[in-house]
């Protein structure tokens, strides 16, 4: 039965996570945000195709359909699932990530999930979310390299599930603690596969800057 409780929750979280904010922005304005820059259905694509407001609303909305599949998960399930919520949301984020990534109406081409990363640090629990902003905004404003930084942040996740979760935060059973783990781990790596072609650039320094205007990039 619970076993039929985590597919659940990720056709939740897929559901959600199908709302492909950048694709539908891009198609609103004339579009197919995937034929343009980097051909991701993301938000550094969107900020740098359709300027800093699309890639704002693109970032806002990614983050919170994860986090609206968190709390729906978390709505329907406390009473009966109480012991393995936590495990129940991390399940409902991979859903959503899932179905950012690969929407099915889109030919399963879409964004590489940060942004719906960013809404599972929000949304899972409150002590995630410090370490990862001073992380994520001190490497972006040191490098300006989104990707870099995203990566950091897959990686930074999991150290924080593990020490939260050993240190007896998520109130679970070491079994589930296990298995949110995993899931994490395997977010993450799914993380670093879309961010291939990234890495290599940033091997060969020839990763693509972000800035969040003229004047900053005029001053590098």
């Amino acid at each position: 039965m619970k076993i039929m409780i985590r597919l659940i929750c990720l056709l939740i979280g897929y559901a959600f996570g199908c709302f492909q904010t950048a694709y539908i922005y891009g198609r609103l304005h004339g579009i197919d945000i995937r034929n343009y820059g980097s051909g991701n259905a993301g938000t550094t694509n969107s900020l740098r195709v359709l300027g800093k407001k699309a890639g704002i609303i693109v970032l806002l909305c990614d983050m919170l359909k994860t986090g609206l599949a968190i709390i729906l998960v978390r709505v329907l399930f406390r009473e009966q699932y109480g012991d393995i919520l936590y495990l129940l949301a991390i399940y409902a984020a991979a859903g959503s990530v899932l179905g950012h990534n690969f929407p099915f109406y889109l030919g399963f081409k879409g964004g590489k999930g940060i942004a719906c990363t960013a809404g599972l640090i929000i949304f899972f629990h409150p002590y995630l979310v410090l370490p990862q902003a001073v992380s994520f905004l001190t490497i972006f404003f040191t490098t300006h390299y989104v990707s870099l930084g995203s990566l950091v942040t897959e990686v930074l996740l999991i150290a924080e599930m593990v020490i939260f979760g050993q240190l007896g935060v998520f109130g679970m059973s070491q079994r589930a603690l296990n298995e949110l783990y995993i899931v994490t781990i395997l977010l993450a790596a799914l993380a670093f596969w879309g961010h291939r072609a990234n890495i290599k650039r940033l091997i060969h320094k020839e990763e693509r800057k972000t800035y969040l205007n003229k004047k900053e990039k005029d001053s590098q």
